[in-house]
């Protein structure tokens, strides 16, 4: 889908510079998406062209987080020019079908989209390409990380036993294949009252950062549940944007910077990834 060339990924019609990351969870409902399009943002705020890939093709919900109403526009059937929402370049079933309407594909049509959205999209120059993994260990996640090998995890959380437990499984699928796991986001980490600013740990606490250490990567924030939060992904109008000086949005920054600080050259030799074998017992 890409080749190496003095370090950076080369598309057919684009270049990603800096960051290929896959966003995960072992398991729905823990704001995963969410987390995809501040972050985005958030690297955004930092300077750098950012583009995100919708790879939940049937949970889709990155075009409403971020606000994204246009269409992609398409040449020649097999050129496609992504829709660009508050800069963020957009690619996403949801620009395709009604968001009410169920998408009724199996695995290899879904992986067709992926290449699709990779090969035949004009990303152009872009710093980083974030694609929101569907929850769990299904085939497109192994997919991705198989055929992308380049691709970066990044392992979101809430910080209740039953998510860390679930969560942990897919970046262990990371260590099978010799992906690189980037760090673990604890999400819903803590409801904050608005009035007295009293901290409520309602899904427990410490779990991202039980998780980080058994998978033996780093912690990179810890967001809090916030109404407004909700409330921004509704509207189209994510928290980065819409309360700048925010603690959330300081949280934010800061894991876009910590991913920034960690950036090195596309290695040429990494090649598409295979199963390890489990040791005999």
């Amino acid at each position: 889908m890409y080749e190496v060339k003095e370090g950076k990924l080369v598309l057919k019609y684009g270049i990603i510079k800096q960051g290929l990351i896959a966003v995960a969870s072992g398991k729905g409902g823990v704001g995963k998406s969410t987390v995809t399009v501040n972050l985005a943002l958030a690297l955004q705020q930092l300077g750098h062209q950012v583009g995100i890939i919708d790879a939940d093709i049937h949970g889709f919900s990155i075009p409403r987080i971020i606000g994204l109403k246009d269409k992609p526009m398409v040449y020649n059937e097999k050129e496609i020019v992504p829709p660009a929402e508050k800069g963020i370049k957009v690619m996403s079933i949801g620009s395709f079908v009604q968001e009410a309407d169920p998408v009724i594909w199996r695995a290899p049509l879904l992986m067709g989209v992926l290449q699709q959205f990779m090969e035949d999209v004009h990303w152009e120059e872009l710093d980083y390409l974030l694609l929101d993994l569907p929850p769990g260990t299904g085939d497109m996640a192994l997919n991705i990380m198989q055929r992308l090998p380049h691709t970066q995890m990044l392992v979101v959380t809430t910080p209740q036993i039953t998510a860390t437990q679930v969560a942990g499984r897919i970046a262990k699928v990371a260590e099978k294949l010799d992906a690189e796991l980037l760090g673990v986001i604890e999400n819903m980490s803590f409801y904050q009252c608005p009035h007295c600013a009293q901290r409520e740990y309602i899904f427990g606490q410490g779990g991202g950062k039980k998780l980080a250490a058994q998978l033996k990567t780093e912690l990179l924030g810890e967001l809090p549940l916030l109404p407004a939060i909700r409330e921004g992904g509704d509207a189209g109008n994510p928290l980065v944007l819409s309360l700048p000086d925010s603690e959330a949005t300081a949280v934010y920054l800061d894991i876009a910077g910590k991913i920034r600080g960690r950036v090195k050259e596309f290695d040429s030799a990494i090649k598409p990834i295979v199963l390890k074998e489990e040791p005999e017992k």
